[in-house]
């Protein structure tokens, strides 16, 4: 596996500069911030990354104020009580994406966010305590209690609200690949702690925050991570 200083000397020539890559790497919110951000906020982006899935982005923030209404700002409470009727009604709703799965999903998560703001204060508190290091546990665990948020959608929404952590994608598994840590994509528990193990010594290197990391690392291929 490569240092992360020779990893960097590759992303600079890629992108032209250490101008450049020091100018795409993502924004972050402090652990502070996160805890700031109302447990509302969290099951707005929650949810906004499970619509998100398999659509264009872009698509589904068009039409966001129209779930913001529809759902009651989401706050989680009002949320939680939401009838069956309630639920129904919203697939005939021609201002939101009209999936009932999701849909139901919202309900779901909000009744997970109001349990993990009884045993930690506030959503938010587990986020900005969680540890970088043990982020793929954090990943694990939002698949587990949270509804539809398999997959990379517990990693992305992270992203989303700007907690610290590393994202797979394609180039960012190809460079794994490469560098002899998985052979494929990373499902397993055991793949998932190959990889955790990896960016942790980057990060022990560097002292860059993971997703910089995640990200510098994507400039290393031909193509740029969004």
């Amino acid at each position: 596996m490569r240092t992360f200083h020779s990893i960097y000397e590759t992303a600079v020539l890629h992108k032209g500069g250490e101008a450049a890559v020091e100018a795409n790497l993502p924004k972050l919110r402090s652990p502070d911030q996160l805890k700031q951000l109302t447990d509302d906020r969290y099951l707005s982006d929650i949810s906004r990354r499970i619509f998100r899935a398999g659509l264009k982005h872009s698509m589904v923030d068009g039409k966001w104020p129209a779930f913001e209404e529809v759902f009651f700002g989401f706050d989680p409470y009002r949320v939680a009580m939401m009838s069956d009727e309630e639920l129904e009604a919203l697939t005939h709703e021609p201002r939101i994406i009209r999936h009932f799965g999701k849909i139901k999903a919202v309900r779901a998560n909000a009744v997970w966010v109001l349990d993990v703001a009884r045993e930690y204060s506030s959503f938010g508190s587990m986020v900005a305590d969680w540890p970088v290091e043990h982020i793929v546990d954090l990943w694990v665990l939002m698949k587990k209690q949270g509804t539809q948020l398999g997959g990379q959608s517990a990693s992305r929404f992270l992203r989303m609200v700007g907690k610290d952590g590393f994202l797979l994608t394609d180039d960012v598994v190809n460079v794994l690949k490469a560098e002899g840590i998985v052979d494929k994509l990373p499902t397993s528990k055991r793949d998932l702690q190959k990889v955790q193990e990896a960016f942790n010594q980057w990060h022990a290197e560097s002292g860059r925050p993971m997703a910089e990391i995640s990200r510098i690392i994507s400039f290393t291929t031909n193509s740029d991570i969004i």
